[in-house]
């Protein structure tokens, strides 16, 4: 018998794994696919970031080098080499997920697994074959999978998800997106900087959902003036294929006359949902709502001894924020008080320049009727940034009007993902605006515009 059970290999439930092993618990694991890692790692988080890191090189040779007088010719595209240098860093990161389970002594299952009741998983090969699986505990980390849209069938091919953009055999003279939320803006930042004609088809009125509206508004402008192409407050009504491309039907989302657009590739990037099919939830009593499960605070499900983490539970669908899920519910499995901040997690957009954000946006405050000061710092006014000609972006702050705690922070500009973590230890610390400002930061550093954004939350910036 096992103390746990992990369906899922996802970062939420490869965590949850090695952790649980770490504090002692004799832990298996069932996965679905012949790898490890899940989305993130196979399909998702990290080959997009292996291709943008590579585009943005191919960007910057092309036309960024110039500018700090080196001159170099025009450069030429090996996609086949760029998607080599994509599929060896899947496989280092899936192959380091198998070895840091034999590493821990966790035992992995690979076929489709399925709850039969409190206790027991039935793990089903692709041959057929069955097997059941006696534990103590199991935590539900199955994540989530592509959300279709209705009248456009995905042949990943021509009509392609994330899955399929990331494996392009060529690069596509045209792409209509649709959908503006990170994952559409992301891949196609890889295939606007290749040289693909970028439209983005988006039903709200912003790009990038519900993140700060300053951002999204000053970041649309920015990626326009990389050349994207932006239809918001529209819909995608039909694609109809041909073998010499794609008619895309577009119509108004509060109704009027549609236009006809031709693509060569339509990418559906409209979200992801929950991944809970052929687990026997209804049979094992396991209650879900709107295609989530159900849990409490400690992650528990309402059948005793089984725990639900990451993309399939409430909450934003982030890898770290699945691996948080994951060691908290693996030490309480253990006895201990795990425990996740959600009001520190951060969220990233991996274009040139990055968006990163943790906490509060301006109209969630004021939705909240919060009284906050903002502190806002460009980083045209950086030294770093202009040495290293990025001077795109800006950094803001907001904190409570009445106790000056940071209860939101938003970065646009190069390196804001890594530079983020700054504030997310702040926060994790209820730290205020004025201890962040008179924390020293090394100079000439792009950091320093996080040090000013917090100095203008009192209106004391120094560089502007």
């Amino acid at each position: 018998m096992y103390d746990l059970i992990v369906i899922g290999t996802g970062p939420g439930g490869y965590v949850c794994a090695i952790r649980a092993a770490q504090l002692g618990l004799k832990v298996a694991v069932v996965e679905k696919n012949k790898t490890f890692g899940g989305t993130c790692l196979n399909i998702g988080c990290i080959p997009s970031k292996a291709l943008l890191a590579a585009s943005e090189k191919f960007a910057e040779a092309d036309h960024a080098l110039a500018g700090f007088g080196v001159i170099v010719d025009k450069p030429r595209l090996d996609l086949k080499a760029m998607m080599k240098h994509k599929d060896d860093t899947v496989a280092a990161n899936v192959n380091g997920v198998a070895f840091l389970f034999k590493k821990n002594k966790i035992d992995s299952f690979i076929g489709t697994g399925e709850i039969k009741k409190a206790g027991v998983v039935e793990v089903t090969t692709d041959d057929g074959a069955r097997q059941s699986l006696v534990t103590k505990n199991i935590v539900i980390a199955t994540g989530s999978d592509v959300a279709p849209l209705p009248g456009l069938e995905i042949d990943e091919t021509q009509i392609v998800s994330s899955t399929g953009a990331l494996s392009l055999g060529k690069v596509p003279g045209k792409i209509v997106i649709v959908g503006a939320g990170v994952i559409g803006l992301e891949l196609g930042s890889v295939w606007r900087r290749l040289g693909a004609e970028v439209l983005v088809v988006e039903f709200l009125d912003h790009i990038l959902g519900p993140m700060d509206g300053e951002v999204g508004r000053q970041f649309q402008r920015m990626l326009e003036k990389q050349g994207f192409e932006f239809l918001l407050g529209h819909k995608v009504t039909k694609a109809d294929k041909a073998e010499s491309g794609i008619k895309v039907t577009i119509a108004p989302a509060n109704g009027g006359d549609e236009i006809i657009r031709d693509a060569d590739i339509v990418l559906v990037a409209i979200g992801r949902r929950p991944f809970i099919d052929g687990l026997g939830l209804e049979a094992a009593g396991i209650a879900t709502e709107r295609g989530r499960v159900v849990i409490d605070e400690h992650f528990a499900t309402n059948v005793p001894g089984i725990y639900a983490i990451g993309d399939v539970v409430r909450g934003p669908m982030l890898a770290h924020k699945a691996e948080d899920e994951g060691i908290a519910v693996a030490e309480i499995i253990a006895g201990q008080h795990g425990h996740v901040n959600y009001e520190a997690i951060p969220s990233v957009v991996y274009t040139m320049p990055e968006i990163a954000s943790v906490g509060a946006t301006e109209e969630e405050l004021k939705a909240r009727g919060i009284a906050y000061n903002a502190g806002k710092f460009p980083f045209t006014a950086n030294g770093r940034a202009r040495a290293n000609r990025q001077t795109e972006g800006f950094v803001k702050i907001l904190a409570d009007a009445t106790t000056d705690r940071v209860l939101g922070a938003h970065i646009v500009g190069a390196g804001a993902g890594e530079a983020i973590a700054e504030l997310c230890v702040l926060m994790e610390f209820g730290g205020s605006a004025e201890d962040l400002a008179r924390t020293c930061h090394a100079h000439p550093t792009l950091s320093e515009a996080i040090r000013e954004a917090a100095l203008a939350v009192a209106k004391r910036a120094i560089h502007i």
